[in-house]
């Protein structure tokens, strides 16, 4: 289990309210979504790293989620190519902040590959890799051939519902999987302690471990009570703006 130092968010641009999404709850609110962004910045601040608040950006309405754009691993980082066009030029905008961090380490996934690191898990040495309609083959394969060049490992799962891997899944290390919806019995993870989500609760399986705490969205009763029966420390911070386009806690960071 390697400690978390850095993380890096981006503050939400006003044109969030654009955002992509594959729900039906309304526009966000732009004033409540920059309110919960602080709290969540508050959130991490608990957990003992250094946070680096990149400024927003108008003509990217999904750039407050910096997971997508870039994979950090303890040996490389690697700019992706997200499933999105309209998301594609967000890995320039955060590639410069990222070579601070990774100098000469930086790694690009190319067409026709398409990975979005919403959909990457790491477990350890290992990396699971969602399929997904932002994620394609190509990419994972791309993805794979640059962990093991850093003696590193991946391998696939494929996604038959939800938007991204880790929509329905956060490894809380030591060993403890949250899983909810189709992932539950996925062969591949079965091998973890897999804690099931009730399929009401599931936008709550999207969590962070940072550092011995769990920050988690709030309002998920049995979700919190599972994580604190682990042993974990819980932080819930309000997400409801981001629910609105697809986003979730994990979303909103890149943690190294």
């Amino acid at each position: 289990m390697k400690k978390i130092s850095h993380i890096i968010t981006r503050t939400p641009a006003k044109s969030l309210i654009n955002g992509l999404t594959s729900v039906n709850l309304g526009k966000p609110d732009y004033q409540r979504a920059l309110e919960q962004h602080n709290k969540y910045i508050q959130a991490l601040q608990q957990c003992d790293v250094d946070i680096t608040i990149l400024p927003p950006d108008e003509r990217f309405p999904d750039s407050v989620f910096v997971e997508d754009p870039v994979l950090c691993t303890p040996h490389c980082a690697i700019i992706t190519r997200p499933g999105v066009k309209s998301r594609r030029d967000e890995t320039k905008i955060i590639t410069d902040t990222i070579e601070r961090f990774y100098p000469n380490k930086i790694e690009r996934i190319t067409a026709p590959g398409t990975v979005e690191a919403g959909d990457i898990m790491m477990v350890g040495d290992h990396y699971y890799i969602g399929l997904s309609a932002r994620t394609n083959q190509a990419g994972a394969d791309q993805t794979i051939e640059i962990l093991e060049k850093y003696g590193l490992c991946g391998s696939v799962i494929k996604l038959e519902k939800v938007l991204h891997l880790k929509t329905g899944l956060a490894y809380l290390e030591n060993n403890n999987l949250l899983a909810a919806g189709e992932f539950i019995k996925k062969p591949e993870i079965q091998h973890l302690n897999i804690i099931e989500i009730p399929e009401q609760e599931s936008y709550a399986a999207n969590c962070i471990w940072v550092n011995g705490k769990v920050i988690m969205p709030a309002g998920y009763p049995t979700t919190k009570n599972k994580i604190i029966a682990l042993g974990y420390h819980v932080i819930e911070v309000d997400t409801s703006e981001y629910r609105k386009v697809d986003g979730g806690v994990s979303c909103m960071s890149l943690r190294f």
